[in-house]
């Protein structure tokens, strides 16, 4: 396994003038200037004392200068703290304050919400919009960031270029991130993740799906959580590709345009997405009369469908070679379609735990419904006395797999069994073949008065797949299954169907998902949510909310 700093600085210095870091329609950086700024913070780090392995954190939006952030922190060796931006300032006090960062990289909109007193060990506050100082805890530290400039020529008086470039290799094992989860069940806790943990996923991701020079994808994941950070900044820049980064909540139109321009190679993003655009773009097409009496012909279907998948991929930018999703399953309807196009998808299986790749396969080989494989640098079992039939918690245990919960010694217990191995927390089974199929969230199932278990992800699934419904939650209420929809207002009311109408609608949704669903699984009730469900920044429900 090669560490990820050294494909880091193998790209750096061959790829100097090439563009490495980009806001979409905004400022890029290239490699060289990546590593510059880099080298200067470097500098900076110095004088002001910050040591390796002191806590550096970066809570703010998605840009490049994110990016230059990150890379400039974990090759000093400090330990990166990643912060949501969608936490509440609160939050982000306490969680800087928490891993005792003394340097935080921030928005000016954010820093303006923030309480310095609340972070004691904060030494230095930077803009991530221009990287002005925002805070010195010192006059010295102010005088040092003052004449940075000054001080990094004096220090390369010949210019910074690729021969200065050079990074650590000894810390495999070395704390390197410090991943707050985004809490869907709860509070965030402070995933541990060593330096081996990235560069077994960098490594993963490299032979499998290699990156190149001249290669670009489209960032919407946040940085701030590792599916994001991993696969639309690190690994991809290890490759020596660009990443640009939206700017913008990446809604069908928005992402299209953003895709048609940047021509990406790769497509990470979360089920959410992909569904959207299915409903929003092909989904009409497919529902009108014609369409559908050709797509009931064998042999004429077949034009269709490589018509629609020409069209989705030419929208795509027309270099996408693989779609990959995950942090959720995708919708059963839009997975049968998807595979009917050949669009070259398919649904891996992460969490922050494992920095973040439990499960891959690539997209010719990937079985409907799974999650794929385990990845090489990890191993993965079901805890149950049959595996292949009986589903059981998956666990894990592997090169990528955490240290544990930041000064949570009672979770971190918790997290592992006697063994070693790691419990996600997540049920399922596995066939023969080793692919892995995902049944549902053990926190999430329904354990029935009679002993049988429920998944609500497995109902949810068919809720969603009626007409009118864009999410759903399904919740036990003493005893009752109660079906909770956030239906499409603007369809409903198109169709002339309120009141009395609604009510026969949904009871004809009820009877259309029970049809499909053992008589332990039924839903008894129905109840309509006046807005969306609240999610975390991965788009996952936040279900503790709605319990």
């Amino acid at each position: 396994m090669q560490h990820y700093f050294t494909r880091l600085e193998t790209q750096i210095k061959a790829n100097w003038d090439l563009k490495a870091l980009c806001n979409y329609r905004g400022e890029h950086f290239t490699f060289g200037q990546l590593a510059t700024q880099m080298a200067k913070f470097h500098l900076f780090f110095k004088q002001a004392g910050i040591q390796k392995g002191d806590r550096v954190a970066i809570c703010a939006k998605n840009t490049a200068r994110w990016g230059m952030a990150f890379f400039s922190s974990t090759t000093y060796e400090a330990v990166t703290v990643p912060i949501l931006v969608d936490f509440h300032p609160e939050s982000v006090n306490g969680l800087v304050d928490h891993s005792e960062s003394v340097v935080l990289f921030t928005d000016d909109d954010v820093w303006a919400k923030l309480d310095i007193k609340k972070m004691p060990t904060v030494k230095v506050v930077i803009s991530t919009v221009n990287f002005s100082l925002l805070y010195a805890a010192t006059e010295d530290i102010k005088k040092s960031y003052e004449g940075l400039e000054e001080e990094f020529a004096k220090a390369y008086p010949d210019g910074f270029g690729p021969d200065n470039v050079s990074y650590p290799k000894d810390n495999e094992k070395d704390l390197c991130i410090i991943n707050y989860t985004s809490g869907s069940t709860g509070a965030p806790k402070g995933v541990m993740l060593r330096y081996e943990c990235i560069s077994a996923n960098v490594d993963f991701g490299q032979r499998w799906l290699p990156s190149y020079p001249g290669d670009q994808i489209v960032s919407m994941l946040p940085m701030a959580h590792m599916y994001g950070m991993m696969f639309e900044l690190i690994y991809p820049l290890c490759g020596g590709s660009a990443v640009y980064y939206l700017g913008k909540t990446p809604t069908p139109a928005v992402l299209l345009g953003a895709m048609a321009e940047v021509k990406p190679y790769l497509i990470i993003t979360v089920p959410l997405v992909m569904e959207k655009i299915f409903k929003g773009k092909v989904l009409p097409i497919l529902n009108k009369p014609a369409v559908k009496v050709i797509t009931a012909i064998p042999g004429l279907n077949q034009i269709i469908f490589k018509k629609v998948r020409t069209s989705l991929l030419t929208a795509f930018g027309g270099k996408v070679q693989s779609i990959i999703m995950g942090g959720a399953a995708l919708n059963p309807d839009v997975e049968k379609w998807f595979k009917k196009f050949k669009l070259p998808f398919t649904i891996g299986y992460g969490m922050t735990e494992a920095a973040p790749l439990l499960a891959y396969e690539p997209w010719p080989t990937f079985v409907p419904r799974s999650c794929g494989k385990a990845v090489d640098c990890a191993e993965v079992r079901i805890d149950s006395e049959d595996p292949y039939n009986v589903v059981g918690e998956i666990q894990a245990r592997g090169t990528n797999i955490m240290s544990g919960y930041y000064k949570n010694e009672e979770a971190t217990k918790a997290a592992f069994t006697e063994d070693g191995w790691m419990n996600t927390g997540d049920l399922g089974v596995i066939d023969k073949a080793g692919n892995i199929f995902i049944r549902g969230r053990s926190k999430n199932m329904i354990l029935t008065s009679n002993g049988q278990n429920i998944y609500p992800e497995e109902v949810e699934a068919a809720c969603n797949n009626q007409p009118y419904v864009i999410e759903s939650v399904v919740v036990d209420r003493k005893g009752v299954l109660v079906a909770l929809l956030y239906m499409d207002k603007d369809k409903l009311a198109a169709d002339g169907i309120q009141g009395d109408a609604l009510t026969d609608k949904l009871n004809e949704i009820r009877v259309s998902v029970n049809k499909g669903m053992p008589s332990y699984s039924k839903i008894g009730k129905i109840e309509v949510m006046d807005q969306p469900f609240e999610k975390t920044p991965k788009m996952s429900v936040k279900r503790f909310l709605y319990s």
